[in-house]
């Protein structure tokens, strides 16, 4: 069974900064993608940074420049580091990991709640 567990989010003000992080336990094979989605209220769960197999990143369009994904893989936690947020950014942000196998499967974190503030 595989848990991931998210920590890091809260109430900041327009402009600052919050890092997120994700750590994940259990039966993780290798061949994996993990990233971080997030979901306001009234939308679709969208995705906001990520990891491909191959370890290269990528994000969306609206936080291009001002959000930093990372990861430690001694540890299998990644990191979203939030700079410069904007009230939009306000949703619960969760973790997702994906094992690509034969049986594909995927989990999620239980989520993070960021509040930012104008």
């Amino acid at each position: 069974q595989v848990q991931l567990v998210e920590s890091g989010g809260g109430l900041v003000q327009a402009g600052g900064s919050l890092r997120l992080s994700c750590a994940a336990s259990g039966n993780i094979f290798s061949s994996n993608t993990m990233g971080w989605y997030r979901q306001a209220p009234g939308k679709q769960r969208e995705l906001v940074a990520g990891f491909t197999t191959g370890g290269s990143t990528h994000s969306a369009d609206s936080v291009k420049g001002r959000f930093t994904i990372s990861r430690d893989n001694t540890k299998n936690t990644i990191y979203l580091q939030m700079n410069s947020l904007k009230p939009e950014d306000t949703a619960v942000y969760y973790c997702n990991l994906r094992i690509i196998s034969i049986v594909p499967m995927e989990y999620w974190g239980q989520g993070t709640q960021v509040t930012v503030s104008s």
